[in-house]
């Protein structure tokens, strides 16, 4: 049944495993009447696996699939929303999207926290060599590793939307200095939290901890490469939870094993998960989790949530809050 094109108890995709198994992001759903088909592999979904399973559908509610042209024009013309579980869409064709009247949308700030602290995570974990630490105990050793204190420590945020802002909080808290780069500056950052924003290079010369959380565009990819590198001090650690190709992966462990810079902590990689000869897993200096800084139980419900909402909004006909294209 339709009423102004859009069909009731419509049939809703999740490909997003963590919106598949959260009970209130599916309640919304259910709330409204609508059927949910969920398609959960241990991986982001293929476009041959999208193509099949997108069609027919009014909604997806995706992760890290292959929303290509492809998939969205065999989605069409019943998908009205492709709803990313998340805030980086650089896996959806929103061309494809726009040119049939479809919504992206994404779901900004649910994760701030849980990634920000991840964050933190990394920093003491490299400051501290706790990893290489905690090895060391469990082998039945007991030799400690020098490490340093971030408190009066320079960081440099690269990105000061949602999460870099969260991360500018809290290493305030930890009484660091705060340097950051941003086309759009946040003059309240500057105010709160003693913030200063500088040229780019500037960020890179003068930062002790250097944080990532800018998204993959052709202006920012390989932004860490051999040339900004070498403007970093060799006490340095870089922190990188947003995309892994912000950095030249290749460039990067030369600089780590030459000593360029002293340690890297990272919640992604260019591929992956990244194969067990890649050189960054052999190096002692860095500290890797596998893209799981959004996976704490409160980022999942609120990006569940928000994710399902949307899709709730543009099948009743109205507009959704967080609208990337159409």
């Amino acid at each position: 049944m339709a009423i102004g094109g859009v069909r009731l108890l419509a049939k809703i995709l999740i490909t997003a495993r963590s919106v598949a198994a959260s009970t209130e992001g599916r309640a919304v759903l259910e709330k409204a009447g609508h059927e949910i088909v969920p398609q959960i592999g241990d991986k982001a979904q293929s476009e041959d696996a999208m193509l099949h399973a997108i069609r027919g559908m009014d909604a997806a509610i995706i992760g890290l699939d292959a929303m290509t042209a492809k998939v969205v024009v065999a989605g069409s013309p019943t998908l009205k929303i492709i709803a990313r579980n998340g805030v980086g869409y650089s896996n959806v064709d929103l061309k494809a999207a726009a040119d049939r009247g479809i919504y992206v949308t994404i779901t900004p700030g649910a994760n701030s926290i849980s990634v920000c602290e991840l964050v933190l995570g990394l920093m003491l974990s490299l400051a501290r060599h706790i990893p290489a630490q905690d090895s060391e105990v469990h082998r039945g050793g007991w030799g400690r590793t020098l490490g340093v204190e971030l408190y009066r420590k320079m960081l440099g945020v690269i990105g000061t939307g949602h999460i870099g802002g969260e991360v500018i909080k809290r290493a305030h808290a930890f009484g660091m200095d705060i340097v950051a780069f941003d086309v759009k500056p946040r003059p309240e950052l500057t105010e709160q939290y003693s913030c200063k924003y500088v040229a780019l290079d500037e960020l890179f010369r003068m930062a002790d901890f250097l944080t990532l959380h800018t998204p993959s565009t052709p202006q920012t990819k390989g932004l860490v490469q051999d040339r900004t590198l070498g403007l970093m001090r060799k006490t340095a650690f870089i922190i990188n939870t947003a995309r892994g190709d912000l950095v030249d992966e290749a460039d990067l462990s030369a600089a780590l094993k030459s000593g360029t810079i002293a340690g890297y902590g990272a919640d992604a990689f260019v591929h992956e998960p990244p194969g067990a000869d890649h050189p960054l897993l052999s190096l002692p200096n860095v500290v890797v989790t596998p893209h799981c800084g959004a996976y704490t139980k409160e980022a999942v419900t609120r990006s569940s949530v928000i994710a399902a909402e949307e899709v709730v909004r543009v099948l009743a006909g109205q507009q959704p809050l967080y609208r990337i294209t159409s």
